[in-house]
């Protein structure tokens, strides 16, 4: 047969030859198949090319970093209501000198419309501390003992006034609910070392939970196993965890095995991350029964240890408790731990509206030592290089006064530090204006911190996606930046 130029073959047929053509071209392909069949039924391929029930992968495995970074978890201060800056870690002399005049507040400023009063200085005491001369209050003596170890950022800021959303996007970087948390994407990224424990953990204050609640450490659109799993300080770390007493462990076993089949020949025919999610949520909850109870239990801790912390002290005891265990999950492999200060409503959290003095002296006073510790503690056990510690609110507050005593609240200029985790500690980064009230100078998004903790944690927060309802989303939306003078 005398073979016709391509392109004068008729065009009855998708590859532009004949049928004959493509049946020889093709036939190949069933040789290949066939081979492929007899050598997976040898087991020459570590997965079979038959149809079998899939294996469940752990989504909590470790995973390696996007680049090698000394930071490998976190231990997130939360300080729920909005410290005030000017009354903490950025002395105002210019506030001091014009108490009581009015702010100059600018046309179209949403202060303006929240009766902003005038300016109040603050009464605080100050020193300068460390090598560098940092200036904290005489509300953080203990804190000022390590500022060597904190990198002070006077120049964060955030684009909400409100408790709701200012936590929101602190803790997810957007403003409205159904965002995967921080710890979310760095478990998601990273995955834990300690597949006995979850690789998010929550300690919340005793007085409660801050405004909105789980949606501030929930997965969002992520698999449910990436959202922070609240524990209690003292007694089971999660209520009902241990099994009855009528049930063995064995009966429990065979249980978890039956409910892992049927969900295993479920998955076969939809791909359901929920349902994975649920299969590794139930066999974590059967390790966690053993190893959890242990990692909250401070009984074997030094008597040395606990006075460090303050566990002697009621003031203290409660904050100090979550701090101790938040260093012994970390210990103990877990990636992201958020600790809470403050809950409930009003006074009970740093939201100083009536009084700042009387609420940042109580709120002060209750964390001071134990945040000391914890670092302290962390550095002499040689874990601060790579447990990175970040201390932030949703906001700060203004450097007017409501009744001559209280302060609302201010995202445009507040204070965040950090410290561990590949920080250079000693140094102060950015500043606010004369008065306290806006970031003037190297200003710092919240999407800036994040991409930042990310960085330490040795992900790339423009690399770290996740696909949800037709884009990629990440931690940063479409901004952020890392923080260079940060890093050590």
């Amino acid at each position: 047969m005398i073979e016709k130029p391509l392109a004068d073959m008729p065009a009855s047929t998708p590859c532009g030859r004949t049928r004959r053509e493509f049946l020889w071209e093709a036939g190949g392909g069933f040789v290949g198949t066939a081979l492929t069949y007899m050598l997976a039924r040898d087991g020459f391929f570590a997965n079979n090319a038959n149809a079998a029930a899939p294996q469940i992968a752990n989504p909590l495995s470790p995973k390696p970093p996007h680049f090698v970074s000394k930071a490998k978890s976190v231990i997130f201060l939360f300080m729920y209501g909005g410290v005030s800056q000017v009354d903490t870690f950025d002395p105002k002399p210019e506030l001091t000198k014009r108490h009581g005049q009015p702010i100059p507040v600018q046309d179209g400023d949403p202060l303006k419309g929240r009766n902003p009063g005038t300016l109040l200085a603050s009464s605080r005491r100050w020193a300068k501390h460390g090598k560098a001369g940092i200036d904290v209050s005489d509300l953080f003596p203990n804190v000022a003992k390590v500022i060597d170890d904190i990198a002070v950022i006077r120049s964060t800021y955030g684009d909400s006034f409100a408790h709701g959303s200012g936590l929101l996007q602190m803790n997810t970087g957007y403003l409205r609910q159904g965002f995967p948390s921080l710890g979310s994407w760095v478990t998601y990224g990273l995955g834990t070392a300690n597949s006995n424990l979850p690789g998010f953990v929550v300690l919340l204050d005793h007085r409660g939970g801050p405004i909105s609640g789980p949606p501030n450490w929930n997965s969002g659109f992520m698999p449910a196993t990436y959202q922070g799993t609240q524990f209690r300080t003292s007694g089971d770390p999660i209520l009902h965890l241990a099994p009855p007493k009528s049930v063995s462990t064995a009966q429990q076993r065979k249980t978890l095995d039956l409910l892992k089949t049927l969900n295993e020949l479920h998955s076969q025919t939809s791909d359901n991350s929920n349902l994975n999610a649920r299969i590794a949520s139930y066999e974590l909850a059967f390790r966690m029964q053993a190893e959890a109870p242990e990692a909250v239990d401070l009984d074997k801790e030094s008597a040395e240890t606990k006075k460090l912390y303050g566990l002697d002290q009621p003031k203290t005891e409660r904050f100090a408790r979550r701090c101790l265990i938040a260093r012994r999950l970390v210990e103990r492999g877990v990636r992201f731990v958020q600790v809470y200060s403050g809950g409930g409503h009003n006074d009970e959290n740093w939201d100083a509206h009536g009084d700042v003095n009387a609420n940042h002296e109580l709120h002060c006073g209750e964390t001071d030592q134990p945040i000391a510790a914890l670092l302290t503690d962390l550095k002499r056990r040689g874990l601060l290089d790579e447990t990175l510690v970040v201390w932030a609110g949703e906001f700060g507050r203004t450097p007017t006064g409501q009744n001559n005593k209280g302060r609302d609240h201010s995202p445009r200029g507040f204070t965040t530090w950090m410290a561990g985790g590949g920080v250079k500690g000693g140094q102060i980064i950015g500043a606010t204006d004369d008065f306290g009230y806006a970031a003037v100078h190297d200003k710092i998004h919240v999407h800036d911190l994040h991409a930042t903790m990310l960085h330490l944690m040795g992900l790339d927060h423009e690399r770290l996606t996740y696909p949800f309802g037709g884009r990629d989303y990440r931690l940063t939306d479409t901004e952020g930046k890392v923080i260079k003078q940060l890093l050590a």
